[in-house]
């Protein structure tokens, strides 16, 4: 990315809080693992991308967050405008916010309520264009611009740190602003990931998203950062579905540790003591 410093090939150590795998056990319970089906390795971690990369291919050139990478405001209002929505929608809302207000200081300047007007199609709309307010006049208060280019000179730690001090931006959002528009290798985890990690057995049942993303962060190798966040989510969206999800479809069932996955499966074919 032109005029940015790209660490891609350097894990991003510090980022978030330290890592919880000490404090949380096992990722998943004794009896849903055996010798050699452990997702939680680097090694894993490379499989299971190598299959996901069969089946989906490379992230396209046309991914929206990658459209929009080269200003970093883009890509972090982009990802606020694509929670709870699909790709079409949130790609429709930014649009619509971009052609009405082609400059990031005309958003800041204009009535919440016209904001709400252009996102609509994204949902949520008062709740988003509040946050993008809140978001636009933070950046201006302690950047004295609508600018984080300034980003790419701060160690991705630093950087973490800058963006989850805006109101309104969490480990996600902050994960794909440093991914998407500086080439940092942090693991975004959105709800199709967090869901995809629980069932391979990467996740405790009940961790919260924050601690997933801590845990693939040590996981990820960083050359996978991007595709392999690209390639999770499509296959959270087209075949590990929250409900009735394709598992014959799906080219990680025997990896699986779901009840759910059925004949075939890691959790079907294990033995499990009583």
């Amino acid at each position: 990315m032109t005029g940015r410093t790209s660490a891609r090939g350097t894990r991003a150590s510090g980022v978030g809080p330290a890592s919880d795998q000490a404090s949380s056990g096992r990722a998943a319970p004794d009896r849903a693992r055996r010798a050699g089906t452990d997702c939680a390795s680097p090694s894993a971690i490379r499989e299971i991308a190598r299959r996901l990369d069969e089946k989906y291919g490379p992230p396209r050139s046309t991914d929206f967050l990658k459209q929009v990478a080269t200003d970093p405001v883009d890509t972090l209002i982009k990802t606020v405008l694509s929670q709870a929505t699909n790709d079409r929608n949130s790609e429709q809302a930014f649009a619509r916010l971009k052609q009405a207000f082609p400059s990031w200081e005309q958003v800041a300047a204009a009535q919440e309520d016209q904001i709400v007007g252009l996102i609509r199609i994204g949902g949520l709309g008062p709740q988003k264009a509040g946050r993008i307010k809140a978001l636009l006049h933070a950046i201006k208060e302690q950047a004295g611009s609508y600018n984080l280019d300034f980003l790419a000179g701060m160690t991705t730690s630093e950087a973490w740190d800058f963006l989850m001090g805006l109101e309104g931006v969490g480990p996600k959002t902050a994960a794909c602003t440093l991914l998407f528009a500086f080439g940092r290798p942090v693991f975004p985890v959105d709800t199709h990931i967090h869901r995809i990690a629980r069932r391979l057995g990467l996740a405790l049942e009940k961790g919260t998203a924050e601690k997933v993303q801590r845990k693939m962060q040590d996981l990820v190798p960083p050359d996978l950062s991007e595709p392999l966040h690209v390639n999770l989510i499509r296959l959270g969206r087209d075949t590990c579905h929250a409900r009735k999800p394709d598992c014959e479809g799906c080219p990680l069932r025997d990896l699986c540790r779901s009840e759910d996955a059925g004949p075939g499966s890691y959790a079907q074919t294990s033995s499990h003591p009583s």
